[in-house]
């Protein structure tokens, strides 16, 4: 296929379920050759733009492709490359470990030369492949899907919440695996609540907001365009005042401890911090790519978008939802 066609593309891509709509109009193009986060809190679209991707539903009006070929229309092309991650949830209970791989495998052209270094990597035994999956916890289930789903080191992986049940030293190994994809040319597109792994493994991400996407771009950009973070400590509890500071906006609010996206201009917080002497700590820091996040849900004021970042009221919660 030409190197110029995206791995990628959604155009004007929509999807309605009655008097719902879940995707509204969403162009994305994920060029070849990098990992890609798509980023969202429940109920934004993500599950549903991959559901189009991979043909389990048909949309309501747009396209969605992978390598120039329509999803709906020409799966098996479109398709032919491709590794994704099956809900644990939907896996055979009664097949073996071994046998679920060897199944997941021959839908493929391609042989699983990756099987033995992602087993080894996410610590599934051999004693365990011999098992029937109805005897695995979620997570030797979500193991056993990742090793499915890469073990043909797929031209494309298409990944929703892949570390959902790892624990954290498993998650570190499971990023490693990753970048050596990566490094192998795999394409890589990931859902995921966790915005800290997001930020160690992709490249570029998209933000999804109410089946629509409001930003995309390179990660490093991001930082560049949004603001820097202040995390405050008072000797006692956060003083009021702070939300009404020109440029300021309160991300995390807890006891003593406050966190602050600023605009380009710190001076009025620092004014108002002058005139006290309760201030036991202050650090200045780059924005992490979930502070970005946030600042891309607005703060609602009668049932419609204000266009400014998210305040003190409703971070928390959202912060919250994406962790679910």
């Amino acid at each position: 296929m030409p190197s110029d066609v995206p791995a990628i593309s959604m155009s004007k891509l929509t999807k309605r379920y009655g008097p719902v709509t879940a995707l509204d109009g969403i162009d994305l193009v994920v060029p070849r050759g990098v990992t890609f986060g798509f980023l969202g809190p429940n109920g934004a679209g993500k599950t549903t733009a991959i559901r189009l991707l991979m043909g389990f539903v048909r949309p309501t009006a747009g396209t969605a492709r992978l390598w120039g070929h329509d999803c709906w229309r020409d799966g098996v092309r479109a398709r032919a490359d491709l590794g994704f991650l099956v809900p644990a949830d939907a896996l055979y209970p009664d097949m073996s470990g071994e046998a679920l791989l060897d199944y997941m495998a021959s839908l493929s052209a391609k042989p699983p030369v990756l099987r033995r270094l992602l087993l080894d990597a996410l610590e599934l035994g051999n004693d365990a492949l011999g098992r029937r999956l109805n005897t695995y916890s979620k997570g030797m289930k979500q193991k056993l899907a990742l090793t499915a789903a890469m073990q043909t080191s797929p031209a494309l992986l298409v990944l929703d919440e892949p570390t959902d049940g790892l624990d954290p030293l498993i998650q570190r190994s499971f990023e490693g695996v990753l970048r050596d994809l990566r490094d192998r040319g795999t394409t890589i597109f990931m859902s995921s609540h966790d915005l800290a792994e997001v930020e160690r493994t992709c490249e570029r991400v998209a933000i999804i907001r109410d089946g629509r996407v409001v930003a995309e771009q390179t990660i490093a950009d991001l930082k560049d365009l949004h603001r820097r973070v202040a995390e405050i400590i008072f000797a006692g509890a956060v003083p009021e005042g702070l939300d009404s500071l020109a440029g300021v906006h309160v991300v995390e609010r807890e006891g003593s401890r406050v966190v602050l996206a600023l605009g380009d201009s710190v001076t009025p917080l620092l004014q108002f911090l002058g005139d006290r002497d309760d201030v036991v700590d202050l650090l200045l820091s780059p924005p992490r790519l979930e502070d970005i996040f946030l600042g891309f849900y607005d703060s609602s004021r009668n049932g419609h978008d204000t266009g400014e970042p998210i305040g003190s009221s409703n971070a928390p919660e959202l912060a919250a939802r994406m962790r679910e």
